[in-house]
């Protein structure tokens, strides 16, 4: 196994469907400037209660570690 070095960041996923789709939107997005994705942790996880008082909107922050290039 080769030594690597990671690199970690914060970025707020949203989404209207879910806690976990606001997840899959941030890691998507983030794919598509960064390589070498790796992992992600949850750090924050909050919703807008709508008129209704069910949940509108999600908001998932994450943070993702990807290897950095040599």
């Amino acid at each position: 196994m080769s030594n690597h070095t990671y690199k970690k960041i914060e970025i707020v996923g949203s989404s209207e469907i879910s806690s976990d789709n606001a997840i899959e939107n941030a890691i998507a997005k983030a794919s598509k400037s960064l390589k070498n994705l790796r992992w992600f942790e949850v750090v924050e996880n909050r919703g807008l209660i709508g008129d209704n008082s069910k949940i509108s909107y999600w908001q998932v922050t994450v943070k993702i570690g990807f290897t950095m290039e040599d």
